[in-house]
């Protein structure tokens, strides 16, 4: 959060007490706004190459962004200071490569929902400057007549209308990326059979499974086969009889199966007595 404002004594004016190696910048969201809300700027300064996104010297580093402050209102607003090559809103400082920006706008929604930081890019360095001399100006106005930015019920009615998919768009951008894909797809496999039995620089020749005959798929009969040989694998890996508890368990079930059969044998010796026809007594 900003610093305690300073009313300036006799003038009416406000002004903060920015960080050090930070400026105050007024804004206003419209004219009938009473206090200014204040965006805390300096000079992005970073080792040359660590973040090639955000150049040295001619990108602005912006603290303090309200959510209603889009990039068309940064651009906007910094713009009477240079021609703006470009800006980028994080939710918080990220040097590096600049992400790429989203390509739908259907799958990648992102609701704004707190103060955020900006990277504002000018096409020349002195922007920058011109840009932290705005502190001695009056507070520059974000949402005006000839660009309005929405809030309140509007702003709900505008995200609503956004967020409802168009069938038309969705099979337009869906149908474009399939066409990309199987574009894709054809490059690979013909860079694929370009490649095929070619040695690499080390004289080495990459092998693969594709063979004369596609292979089939299997049927729920094979996949039970091979699920079984790996459970007899998998058996015949296991200890027999290593432990005395398995040792008394393997002769606790060999007895029971000799108590079974025995059974069994009586009851058949049984019924054949009493199919036989012949009775000499």
């Amino acid at each position: 959060a900003p610093p305690a404002d300073k009313m300036a004594a006799g003038t009416g004016r406000v002004a903060a007490a920015a960080p050090a190696g930070y400026t105050a910048v007024a804004v206003k969201f419209g004219e009938r706004q009473r206090w200014p809300h204040w965006l805390l700027v300096k000079e992005h300064q970073v080792r040359e190459g660590a973040d090639t996104a955000h150049p040295p010297r001619r990108t602005l580093f912006v603290l303090n962004v309200p959510p209603y402050c889009g990039p068309d209102s940064l651009s906007r607003l910094f713009s009477r200071c240079g021609r703006v090559q470009s800006v980028d809103i994080c939710d918080k400082p990220a040097p590096g490569e600049k992400k790429e920006k989203p390509t739908s706008k259907f799958f990648n929604c992102k609701t704004v929902t707190g103060f955020q930081v900006a990277y504002v890019v000018f096409r020349k360095p002195a922007g920058v400057q011109a840009a932290k001399a705005l502190s001695q100006e009056g507070p520059l106005l974000i949402s005006t007549e000839s660009h309005p930015v929405k809030t309140g019920i509007s702003k709900w009615i505008a995200s609503y209308e956004a967020s409802v998919v168009k069938p038309k768009e969705l099979k337009a951008e869906v149908d474009a990326y399939m066409q990309d894909y199987d574009k894709k797809m054809a490059e690979e496999e013909a860079k694929a059979a370009k490649e095929e039995g070619v040695p690499d620089e080390e004289g080495w020749v990459k092998v693969t499974r594709k063979g004369r005959k596609p292979g089939l798929p299997r049927t729920e009969a094979a996949n039970l086969r091979v699920l079984e040989k790996e459970k007899q694998k998998r058996a015949r890996k296991e200890l027999l009889n290593f432990y005395a508890w398995q040792h008394r368990e393997t002769k606790r079930e060999h007895i029971a199966q000799l108590r079974k059969k025995f059974e069994e044998d009586k009851q058949r010796i049984a019924l054949m007595r009493a199919q036989r026809k012949f009775r000499p007594y």
